[in-house]
């Protein structure tokens, strides 16, 4: 791929990508790695892109694939050597028309679903994310993950599933 095609698909659906590659990583710097490096693979390999098929698939395939790969990286590492973070999350500043307690609320629930999302089995978080993060179809999240249609729609209903169980379990009412 050529660095003019990897410039038009940056334009096209770069902030598609860079948004589930956020969503993965949960964290803005490691975002920025991820989408840098699956820009970077696309250039460097060999593929001629066919705008007629989904391109765009093919970058979140891609993106997923480098993720799942530091995520083993990282394992690995632990094991030899763990290591901890002690960052403190920066709080937002609400704004004077919301109301406090609401807006608080809606926060704290946000996080505790984004804490779900991430500690659910990778099998039910990535079509997750995909579906109501990047807006991706059940075909193109077949396709990315190399999936019948059928495992991804009761992925997701699982998923759903699971994370409605553990907010009840938190205590968390509809």
């Amino acid at each position: 791929m050529d660095a003019k095609e990897v410039e038009k698909c940056i334009d096209e659906f770069g902030t598609d990508i860079y948004r589930f590659c956020l969503k993965l990583c949960g964290d803005r710097a490691d975002a920025e790695d991820l989408y840098q490096q699956t820009f970077l693979k696309a250039l460097e390999t060999e593929w001629t892109l066919d705008w007629e098929s989904n391109p765009k698939a093919l970058f979140f395939s891609l993106a997923h694939n480098l993720w799942r790969s530091a995520r083993r990286k990282q394992a690995r590492r632990n094991t030899i050597a763990p290591c901890s973070i002690f960052d403190e999350e920066t709080e937002t500043v609400l704004h004077s028309e919301e109301n406090i307690e609401e807006g608080y609320l809606q926060k704290e629930l946000a996080a505790e679903v984004r804490r779900i999302i991430q500690n659910l089995p990778e099998k039910f978080q990535v079509p997750l994310i995909l579906f109501y993060l990047s807006d991706c179809s059940l075909e193109q999240i077949a396709a990315i993950l190399k999936k019948p249609p059928g495992t991804v729609k009761s992925r997701l209903f699982k998923g759903r599933s699971l994370i409605k169980k553990r907010l009840e379990d938190v205590g968390y009412e509809r």
